[in-house]
């Protein structure tokens, strides 16, 4: 668990000196100046709405006991075994299955889970899912992947802005540096970025085996979401590509592998699961 969040730590070390070279290129200490102010208004607006924003982008529709008391109950169970506030909990009419949690923090946090997750997997497969996504709420990783995601683009938006305004004066680069590093910037930050979220999603699966206390399960679960995800697609998830690494399985048909991969790969995921029960 810990050395997952140390690789984190340094990947967003990484992923946030990256965002200061490329405003320091931009514009030099006036670069990096507005390049820190302009992430840091970006990570806040992130941070108070991405979740709204997500789950109305999927018409999501909330439910409780009384609308779904099988997922209900179920989220609601899992919480207290985590000890983590009772999230509020949606559906979401999609055929693929999936799920995913968002939320600035653990009292404001939701889950979500597409009815044919529901409708695929039995209930002790569907419980290690939803204790993945309760670890994903009890690390913080939404607000984590918001943030990289949130840097990342600001990245790419500062080199976009760089090819046409440079540094002044002493403080501008050489013309073939600058270039390069407008080019290959939005690049390096998208891997570092990649890289973030498939840790996290590798310290999320552990997290849910410990909750949920059956490993087997969500490595039954992962093999037969990977198996029916593929040649079903998620309509909302080609339309706006960004939040497939919120999901549990990367939603997009041939989905990008290696480093500009979401997710890691589901063998090796399966792999550590079953060394975990064993």
């Amino acid at each position: 668990m810990y050395g997952n969040w140390i690789k984190t730590s340094m990947l967003m070390a990484g992923i946030v000196a990256l965002f200061g070279t490329v405003g320091a290129l931009i514009g030099g200490r006036d670069g990096m100046l507005l390049a820190l102010v302009f992430g840091g208004a970006t990570n806040l607006w992130a941070y108070w709405f991405s979740d709204k924003m997500v789950l109305r982008m999927y018409r999501a529709r909330e439910v409780d006991e009384t609308t779904s008391p099988y997922l209900y109950n179920m989220v609601r169970e899992l919480a207290q075994r985590a000890d983590l506030p009772m999230p509020k909990v949606y559906l979401i009419d999609e055929a693929q299955p999936n799920a995913f949690a968002t939320g600035r923090n653990p009292d404001n946090a939701a889950v979500a889970a597409t009815t044919g997750i529901v409708q695929l997997l039995s209930e002790r497969e569907l419980r290690g899912v939803m204790a993945h996504e309760l670890s994903h709420v009890k690390n913080r990783d939404i607000l984590i992947s918001t943030m990289s995601a949130t840097v990342a683009g600001a990245i790419t938006v500062l080199a976009q802005f760089g090819m046409f305004f440079g540094g002044r004066g002493e403080d501008r680069p050489h013309p073939v540096l600058a270039i390069l590093v407008m080019l290959l910037a939005p690049i390096a930050a998208m891997i570092i970025q990649m890289a973030i979220s498939r840790t996290r999603e590798f310290g999320a699966d552990r997290g849910g085996a410990e909750i949920s206390g059956d490993p087997l399960a969500l490595a039954a679960a992962l093999a037969k979401i990977e198996s029916y995800a593929r040649g079903t697609p998620l309509a909302t998830a080609e339309r706006h590509p960004e939040t497939a690494q919120m999901m549990i399985m990367n939603p997009l048909a041939g989905g990008m592998r290696g480093l500009f991969s979401t997710h890691p790969d589901t063998r090796e995921r399966i792999a550590r699961l079953q060394a975990m029960a064993r």
